[in-house]
């Protein structure tokens, strides 16, 4: 079963005390590329987000967001030092009073003097909300997984409809191959006559010469190995592991078969169907880039 690296995930909650909303973008890669963006008191969170998406989600560029926030104003996860707040603003107001400048920004100012506003935070509050966080990321996660499975289905049946074209090229250029050899032993038989009957030669040698320059365009091995490569090929698409790096090795060997058939058969009628097997097998490597 094939599953492709682009995936999309979103879960979400919501009760009495808070909202959370998890949302999980995938795109190919060759490792796990993981970008975290999540609420700062999750932060010390990181290597165990990490795991749960490794666990699920293999390898691949991920983007992960998180959105925690609370419907109540209580337990906000800042708090205020107010005395001195309080302290900040007396001496901001006599300074402004001192240069008789404008006071309209000196509460601001004071809001945002050092160690005026603090983290407050309980740990055990924390870990609670953690806890329904974790269920949340895993729900993500695992709708991103669905979501890749079925992009998976839509590329299987993509490689089945370009393996399809390519076995078609592969059958047709069986056909072709006894009438290009044919053509090749007339033309050579045609242009060589009259000099064999001029000069004398040895006919047992240049026979037998005839058989090496033969074999070195046939092209029959390479018919065959290219038949099986495709067999295994379509063999992985339906394992139940993806195989997406077998795949994209399989494809360079297939690539390798047609390459040579096209060069050794140096054939106009042959390179048509070794051209179109070529453009399909782009779309192959292509794709296959995008499986797990």
């Amino acid at each position: 079963m094939l599953k492709s690296m682009t995936g999309y995930g979103l879960a979400g909650f919501e009760d009495d005390t808070f909202v959370i909303s998890v949302e999980v973008k995938t795109l190919n890669s060759k490792f796990l590329d993981l970008s975290i963006r999540s609420p700062r008191q999750f932060s010390d969170k990181e290597f165990e987000i990490r795991n749960l998406v490794s666990s699920k989600l293999e390898r691949g560029k991920v983007n992960l967001s998180i959105e925690f926030s609370r419907k109540s104003g209580e337990d906000l996860p800042v708090g205020f030092n107010e005395q001195l707040f309080a302290s900040y603003y007396q001496k901001y107001l006599g300074l402004a009073d001192l240069v008789g400048a404008e006071k309209d920004d000196i509460f601001k100012l004071a809001v945002q003097s050092p160690n005026v506003m603090i983290q407050n935070v309980e740990k055990t509050s924390i870990s609670e909300d953690w806890d329904v966080v974790k269920k949340v990321i895993e729900e993500a996660l695992d709708n991103c997984n669905v979501f890749r499975k079925d992009e998976g289905e839509v590329l299987a049946q993509k490689f089945k409809e370009n393996l399809s074209i390519v076995r078609s090229g592969l059958e047709n250029i069986k056909e072709e191959d006894p009438i290009r050899k044919d053509r090749i032993r007339k033309r050579i038989k045609n242009n060589f006559k009259d000099w064999l009957e001029e000069n004398s030669f040895d006919e047992n040698r240049f026979e037998q010469e005839l058989i090496y320059y033969f074999e070195k365009i046939d092209i029959t091995e390479e018919i065959v190995r290219l038949a099986t490569h495709l067999d295994y090929f379509e063999k992985n698409l339906k394992e139940q592991q993806s195989q997406g790096k077998k795949l994209g090795f399989i494809s360079q060997e297939i690539g390798r078969e047609i390459n040579t058939i096209g060069s050794k058969a140096n054939d106009a009628s042959i390179q048509k169907h070794v051209i179109i097997m070529k453009d399909e097998l782009e779309k192959i490597k292509e794709q296959s880039l995008n499986i797990l």
